[in-house]
């Protein structure tokens, strides 16, 4: 299950495309790594979002292992499954709620969440979901329907980076289980709740707080000097 979800990853072949352009002028110079990084960075700019220093200087691994995926979190995760992957890896709850607030922009396919709008254990849609919201989704996604449908993970707001993700959990309208769990798990809920702005909460500014988890994230196992190398091509070693 935890491989599933990265069959379906796309956008592959702009990072390629950098790094056709990066050879072409400086061979061996800028990694994979850096380029992901900075990317990530500039795709969160492109859709109305702050900016944030990338630190590079990265350098790509030379073993991917199939097993590495689990580490991630999945779509049905429970929040305490999602709050251990994290500290495992030295992120903490905010930096959870902080990352997860990314599919302010993005899709999901039908095939991973339609399970919560028909018999969901066995009583019906998932209790959780707005009744109107469902009905939505349902049209949207109808039961033996073409799973790989993509639907936007913030409703209303799917190509713009702002708060309106946290609104939606809010309002029970998240589209992943494991995503709308941050709004019913009162440990990650207050948190939701400080992104909006909610009264007698300590405010957080989402924009800010995304770059500094960003950095955070990217320092995880970072290889650098001699560890490593950097590839020529990224979907593979030299």
């Amino acid at each position: 299950m935890g491989l599933m979800p990265n069959q379906l990853l796309r956008g592959y072949e702009v990072i390629d495309d950098a790094k056709t352009q990066l050879e072409s002028v400086c061979p061996g110079v800028v990694s994979c790594a850096d380029i992901l990084a900075l990317a990530a960075r500039d795709s969160v700019v492109l859709t109305s979002g702050a900016s944030w220093a990338v630190p590079t200087g990265r350098r790509d691994g030379t073993v991917s292992q199939s097993s590495d995926a689990n580490n991630l979190p999945g779509f049905r995760d429970t929040v305490n499954v999602q709050k251990q992957k994290f500290a495992d890896k030295g992120l903490n709850t905010q930096d959870l709620v902080t990352l997860v607030g990314g599919h302010t922009i993005g899709t999901a396919a039908c095939q991973f969440f339609s399970y919560r709008l028909y018999n969901f254990t066995s009583t019906g849609a998932d209790p959780s979901i707005n009744p109107a919201f469902v009905s939505q989704l349902q049209a949207l996604c109808p039961q033996n329907g073409d799973g790989s449908r993509r639907i936007g993970l913030d409703n209303g707001s799917a190509n713009k980076f702002d708060t309106s993700f946290f609104a939606n959990l809010r309002d029970g309208k998240g589209i992943l289980e494991s995503d709308q769990r941050l709004w019913t798990d009162n440990s990650t809920k207050t948190f939701v709740q400080r992104f909006l702005g909610v009264r007698g909460l300590l405010g957080l500014t989402f924009n800010v707080e995304f770059g500094k988890s960003m950095v955070k994230m990217s320092n995880i196992g970072v290889k650098t000097g001699t560890a490593g190398e950097i590839r020529k091509v990224c979907s593979k070693v030299n």
